[in-house]
């Protein structure tokens, strides 16, 4: 009988859950829950034992057992930086979820350790998390933001960046550490990052860091004009912070960030569409053109993905730019699911060493 990894994915108002085996996904569902069922927790940790009641009832509902699983891998929430791979559920990791004391922020994700955890451990099985969004295999070089007190941090779409490169290596007859490449997520944030034989060696830190605006969020800024702003007596911190991760980018400029819409728009001749949509793409490629050069222009290709990767003519502007840099490699969507549960899945299988948080 295959080995089956159960997979948890808690989101602000969702549980995703799947189970994986060697040959891919043999089941999904997605948890839907109430904001009354959620109000009555103090925080996001104590929705825990609620959250797993529900994705027991689910596994049940599909004919499944725990006892039929060999792992159990959870979504990596603000974890302290670290390097690529999975990691075992431990409770200095635990500990570190528990708080928002690393980021100054918590997140739904960091429900997936505790919850792998106390299913796996239900029945005796192993948990893990694997590339938490707090990755960090960014060169010293790189974090050198050019202000003393300011160093550039690694916060980016690890877990399907990561799973897009070692897809493409394979596809390509090669091993991730031989690979180099531009990759660009493009989702509610935008990811680009380089990949030096298989590391991700330097990232934009698209949530409130620096590189190309996004459906919602600000990117880089004019340092005087958003001083200006900020000190302006308009805005408390709060509604900066906001402004420039939930009303800037597509959606401050077009008043949507549904790239489905902004196409229509464009194809009936909305030219003002077209402009801002055609920056967005400029200031990607231009990000982009800036980790071939850290690759030092030793690239195996562009890798496009997430969810704006879907859109054809977004992928038409960003190739008119970064057509030069070769192999033009679409994978759009997500894999963070299948990413997760085949990592498991290798773990257990001995093709891969697990980590010690």
């Amino acid at each position: 009988m295959s080995k089956k990894a159960l997979v948890i994915n808690p989101g602000s108002t969702s549980t995703k859950i799947a189970i994986y085996d060697e040959s891919g996904e043999l089941f999904e569902s997605t948890i839907r829950h109430k904001s009354s069922e959620l109000s009555q927790f103090e925080g996001v940790m104590q929705q825990a034992d609620f959250r797993k009641k529900l994705i027991l009832q689910t596994v049940a509902e599909a004919g499944m057992r725990m006892e039929d699983m060999a792992v159990v891998v959870g979504r990596g929430g603000l974890v302290r930086a670290v390097p690529g791979g999975v990691y075992r559920v431990n409770q200095k990791m635990l500990d570190d979820l528990a708080t928002d004391k690393l980021w100054g922020r918590m997140h739904a994700s960091n429900l997936g350790a505790s919850l792998a955890k106390s299913l796996a451990d239900s029945v005796g099985l192993p948990s893990y998390i694997a590339d938490p969004v707090t990755v960090d295999e960014m060169s010293p070089t790189a974090k050198i933001s050019g202000v003393p007190e300011i160093s550039r941090h690694s916060l980016f779409h690890a877990l399907n960046i990561r799973a897009c490169i070692r897809k493409v290596a394979t596809d390509m007859g090669k091993s991730m550490e031989e690979c180099n490449f531009v990759a660009i997520h493009m989702g509610g944030g935008i990811s680009v990052v380089s990949v030096v034989h298989g590391r991700c060696v330097d990232v934009n830190n698209g949530l409130l860091g620096m590189g190309p605006f996004s459906p919602q969020r600000a990117g880089s800024l004019p340092l005087g004009d958003l001083l200006d702003m900020a000190y302006s007596g308009k805005y408390t911190l709060q509604e900066m912070e906001h402004k420039l991760t939930k009303e800037s980018g597509l959606i401050g400029y077009l008043g949507t960030d549904d790239g489905q819409e902004i196409a229509k728009r464009i194809e009936s001749g909305d030219e003002r569409a077209e402009f801002i949509l055609r920056a967005f793409a400029y200031h990607i490629a231009k990000e982009a053109g800036a980790s071939a050069a850290v690759l030092k222009g030793k690239v195996d290709g562009v890798i496009y993905t997430g969810g704006l990767a879907y859109s054809k003519l977004v992928l038409s502007y960003l190739q008119e730019h970064l057509s030069f840099l070769g192999k033009q490699i679409e994978i759009p969507g997500e894999m963070e699911m299948q990413a997760l549960g085949f990592g498991g899945l290798r773990v257990v299988n001995g093709e891969e060493e697990a980590r010690e948080y």
